[in-house]
């Protein structure tokens, strides 16, 4: 099931990016003392009690400000908000209640969504100060005394936000039905390619960039097999991005990667493979999503028998991250192959949640070693004991070995390949994790 999202919201300069550094375990956010220095929401993987969840950072609310920045942060807040499972609002307990907290909270009850209060920056321990016991006044609950700087408070805070968090199985969808979340730039033909599969005009279709804001859902049957795609809004380069309400799109979009099976990666025939395509593609393969590349709008392009063939290499010059994805080459308005992406989702999907025995495995193993020898280094050679998968989505596999700082990522690389020469894995990323055979004499 999808990951629950958090986000976390408040006026300018109460600590929030602090906050999302701490639960996030790393400094992702710009820390910094001056208001408004977060004017993009920052989004993070993170696990508590077991579960994982996406953490949004968001830029402060300023009910009341006229400058344009903290207008813009406050859309960005609200989007985060409707999209996020759980809202957790900070307030700083040194400034007390402020009339900007309460436009806040005022804010966040019209959304009906959980929410839990931080008020942070109470660095000492013992009893917290009394200014915490104004934030009754919110009426949004008992306030959780924190201090993002040191992490008291955090842990309990975490709690509370766990309580909220759906429980683990719901999921709308059925078991079996193949979840393709369409992404790519706005104005790639993603909604037209939805629409012509449902043979009905289901989704806005313009020639306006980012006409569509939100992810929806489609469900769609073919030969026996159940898909959803879901169609997101564009996504485009920050330095591109002038209107509010898209910056969140993003945010959206990745929540629908998320939750898909496969992504289905759209580019623009016409305009070739930019940086922003490749960024995008980056999204889907460190998810760890299967992937199909769409290359829309092949019928307005010019093109000789060469054409497709160089198309193709430079994707994969663009891409060189993931060689495993298959290309199609389609036209949404025409409909010209788009009977081909169903079978190549399919394949890609069964390749994504493949499982192979470790006996398998390690027939590979041995041979590709007998060909290829270990590295060495210093007089010390790699020895790979053993292999097993250890999940999918994608394929990950544990190779046990005498010393993990042996393992050159060019060596680890080369057994990928030897297993993609053996067993396919269409579409799917796969991952490796080195771990070193506890008791081994080195």
């Amino acid at each position: 099931m999808a990951k629950p999202i958090v986000a976390i919201v408040g006026r300018p300069n109460v600590g929030k990016s602090t906050l999302f550094n701490k639960i996030a375990g790393k400094r992702i956010s710009i820390v910094e003392d001056t208001p408004g220095i977060t004017r993009d929401r920052i989004y993070a993987d993170a696990e508590w009690n077991g579960r994982q969840f996406i953490i949004i950072d968001t830029g402060g609310i300023e009910p009341a400000g006229g400058d344009a920045v903290l207008a813009e942060m406050r859309v960005q807040a609200e989007i985060a908000i409707d999209t996020a499972d759980v809202t957790v609002l900070v307030v700083d307990s040194r400034d007390g209640m402020t009339a900007s907290d309460m436009e806040v909270a005022a804010m966040l009850q019209k959304a009906s969504k959980p929410i839990v209060v931080a008020c942070n920056k109470v660095d000492s321990p013992g009893e917290p100060p009394m200014s915490l016991y104004e934030f009754y006044n919110l009426g949004l609950g008992e306030p959780m005394p924190v201090s993002s700087i040191h992490g008291m408070g955090v842990g309990d805070l975490l709690d509370e936000v766990f309580k909220y968090f759906p429980e683990e199985g719901e999921d709308e969808t059925a078991e079996g039905d193949i979840k393709v979340a369409v992404i790519g730039k706005p104005n790639a033909g993603k909604s037209s390619l939805i629409n012509k599969i449902l043979g009905e005009n289901r989704m806005i279709v313009s020639g306006v960039a980012g006409t569509t804001r939100d992810a929806i859902d489609s469900y769609f049957e073919k030969d026996g097999t159940k898909y959803i795609f879901i169609d997101t809004a564009g996504i485009r380069r920050k330095s591109k991005v002038t209107d509010n309400i898209e910056r969140f799109s993003v945010i959206r979009a990745l929540a629908a990667l998320e939750r898909s099976d496969v992504a289905l990666i759209m580019i623009d025939g016409e305009e070739g493979v930019s940086e922003q395509d490749a960024k995008i593609a980056g999204y889907a393969h460190e998810g760890g999503k299967g992937i199909v590349v769409a290359v829309n709008k092949w019928d307005a392009v010019e093109k000789d028998t060469k054409t497709m063939g160089e198309f193709k290499r430079n994707v994969y010059d663009k891409l060189s991250f993931m060689q495993y994805a298959p290309i199609e080459f389609i036209s949404a308005k025409t409909g010209q192959r788009i009977d081909n992406l169903f079978e190549r989702v399919k394949e890609v999907y069964v390749q994504n949640t493949r499982r192979i025995s470790t006996g398998t495995l390690n027939d590979v193993l041995n041979d590709a070693t007998a060909k290829v020898q270990p590295p060495s280094d210093k007089g010390k050679r790699l020895k790979i004991y053993y292999m097993t998968q250890a999940g999918t989505k994608p394929p990950t596999f544990i190779l046990f070995v005498n010393d993990a700082t042996l393992a050159h990522f060019s060596y680890v690389r080369y057994i990928e390949n030897r297993i993609r020469e053996t067993f396919g894995l269409t579409g799917t990323p796969v991952r490796f994790i080195i771990r070193e055979r506890n008791g081994e004499k080195q």
